[in-house]
């Protein structure tokens, strides 16, 4: 049994160690959040954005961005958040997502940026199991900084396969 127990073990630190690295971390709400920072385009300041009809209640519209339109995310809607008035911290953090083949690059709207950690793997734990009716297949794993803890997002599993193709054909 010890010889499992350790393999378990193993496989903890190895997931950890794959996940070490620089985060850029963001607010929503009184909850910290991370993404990889090589997943980060840029970070913009809120900017007019035109509502697409018919697209999910989370997709804010689209944004002209040097040229190119892309979709915004209201990342609070898509997490069931409260839906909150912006401040003059609100921003958009330009993500490029892969699904597959597909790489979409989309903004998320969030509360707060806050700054770039190195997050090292003594730091990072496994997401805990919420059950099977809970889809966190998203969260990479919780990094413990100082006496706080910020949920690190991966970004190409925030939107589901359906979720991109929608807002694939809302940029063309």
């Amino acid at each position: 049994m010890t010889e499992n127990t350790n393999s378990t073990a193993d496989q903890t630190v190895g997931i950890a160690d794959d996940l070490s690295g620089k985060y850029l971390t963001f607010k929503l709400g009184e909850e910290d959040y991370g993404l990889e920072i090589l997943k980060v385009q840029e970070i913009i300041k809120m900017m007019g954005i035109t509502r697409v009809p018919r697209t999910p209640e989370f997709v804010r519209g689209v944004i002209n961005l040097r040229g190119k339109v892309i979709p915004v995310i209201d990342i609070r809607q898509k997490f069931g958040m409260e839906v909150v008035d912006e401040t003059e911290k609100t921003c958009i953090i330009v993500v490029q997502v892969i699904l597959g083949d597909v790489t979409v690059t989309m903004g998320l709207v969030v509360d707060e940026v806050s700054e770039v950690l190195d997050i090292v793997s003594e730091n990072i734990e496994p997401s805990p199991e919420m059950g099977t009716s809970v889809d966190s297949n998203f969260i990479l794993g919780m990094a413990k900084s100082g006496d706080r803890v910020k949920i690190l997002l991966d970004v190409d599993k925030v939107m589901s396969k359906s979720d991109i193709e929608a807002i694939s054909e809302v940029s063309k």
